[in-house]
């Protein structure tokens, strides 16, 4: 059985994730798909719009067979860890031979000569970066900039050429380079992204629209109906008359300012993502606030520098606890430690059996399944706690689904 390995985060699952799923299929000539999918919060630092189930739901229904979860230690980091942390998942499953991902570009040689270059990250390319850094430019940008350097110098004008800095082509690169680090079989293939940017806001098409358009509409009219022609029928009818599939950061204010209210600089900046001062940017910025809201907060803390995408991880990070301590570029290099099953399909049953056999770590179909303590694990449960808590009227067993349910079975 040919198996295509996927890297999602379906939040919700549209049009275009359906275009780009069956394109890997057919390009590929996959027989089963694996999707590793981020859990409850996002790469962005933002909380998904739904439960990881019900977005698990929608990638089964959608056509993906096997979906296994995005740790939150890797789940909700820049592109780099992101992609070292879901190509690691894929690899260690033993059973999936190709990895296929969207790219602006849809061109793989001069994204494949770059990862090969740069898998090695030299001390000189690090200093480069820094250097880019020191002087105010985000990440994305600094990045791309640096890249083209290094392939011009080294006489190869087309990968220098080729845009780095674009969000999919940023990711891509992130997700060959963790190939190249991390060995094993998998071949990869890319698509060209259509109609419709990473997080462009904008509609232009009357079937395609980016998750952050479609977001937007449903956020904004309180329903999925004003998106419903950019989303297959099964993920409209998983999203209809729920309240509780309407997530965003406006129901975190409360603790999350709790939090930056109550911990002084010092212990704000022992969290992950805090750096270079922001955790007294944090603190003088708070008490001239025009409102207590997330995006006002935003508003006031957001430089050249510091992006939205920075801010949100950096707050995410104070929401969820997550320390500099267990985000060290030396624990990341580690790797994921299990490999979390949240729903299949009849043909994603067999690839479970295949995997008990081939994985390289523990499969678990539920926390409770864990046989030794594992830090991200934990962090795992006490994601889905602090997400639980967004909702009105949660109880124990929603707070710590993450060991009372067990995976979604979609029969297709």
């Amino acid at each position: 059985m040919r198996t295509v390995g996927l890297i999602v985060e379906y939040n919700p699952f549209h049009n275009g994730h359906l275009y780009h799923l069956q394109q890997s299929v057919k390009i590929t000539e996959a027989d089963a798909v694996v999707a590793v999918m981020s859990g409850h919060f996002l790469q962005r630092g933002e909380p998904a719009l739904a439960d990881k189930w019900t977005r698990t739901e929608m990638a089964l229904r959608g056509g993906c067979d096997l979906v296994l979860e995005l740790p939150v230690a890797y789940s909700a980091q820049a592109a780099e860890w992101f992609a070292y942390g879901a190509v690691a998942t894929l690899a260690a499953t033993g059973v999936v031979d190709a990895l296929c991902f969207g790219s602006e570009g849809g061109d793989l040689a001069p994204m494949r000569r770059v990862a090969r270059e740069l898998a090695s990250e030299s001390p000189a390319f690090a200093s480069l970066l820094a250097d880019k850094l020191a002087e105010g430019v985000s990440y994305p940008a600094a990045y791309g900039a640096v890249v083209k350097a290094h392939m011009s110098a080294i006489g190869d004008a087309e990968a220098a050429a080729f845009a780095f800095d674009q969000p999919n082509n940023t990711l891509g690169l992130h997700y060959l380079l963790a190939l190249e680090r991390l060995g094993g079989p998998m071949t990869p293939y890319t698509i060209k992204r259509e109609k419709a940017g990473y997080s462009q806001t904008t509609i232009t098409d009357n079937r395609i629209a980016s998750a952050t358009a479609i977001r937007k509409l449903i956020l904004e009219h309180g329903s999925p109906d004003k998106a419903a022609s950019y989303m297959p029928d099964t993920t409209l009818d998983l999203l209809a008359g729920r309240t509780d599939a309407h997530v965003s950061w406006r129901l975190y204010e409360r603790p999350l300012f709790h939090k930056l209210l109550s911990e002084s600089a010092e212990m704000l900046a022992g969290y992950h993502e805090v750096t270079e001062g922001l955790e007294h940017r944090i603190k003088n910025a708070l008490p001239s606030l025009p409102s207590l809201t997330f995006d006002a907060l935003l508003e006031a803390l957001k430089t050249k520098r510091y992006t939205r995408t920075k801010l949100q991880r950096a707050l995410l990070a104070i929401l969820l606890g997550h320390r500099k301590a267990d985000m060290t570029r030396e624990r990341l290099t580690l790797g994921v430690e299990y490999i979390r099953v949240l729903g299949f399909t009849p043909k994603g049953r067999e690839l479970l059996k295949r995997m008990r056999k081939a994985a390289r770590l523990p499969v678990l179909l539920s926390a409770a399944d864990a046989q030794v303590d594992s830090r991200y694990l934990r962090m795992d449960v006490e994601a889905t706690s602090v997400y639980a808590l967004a909702q009105p009227n949660t109880d124990a067993k929603t707070l710590f689904r993450d060991y009372y349910g067990r995976p979604v079975m979609v029969e297709r």
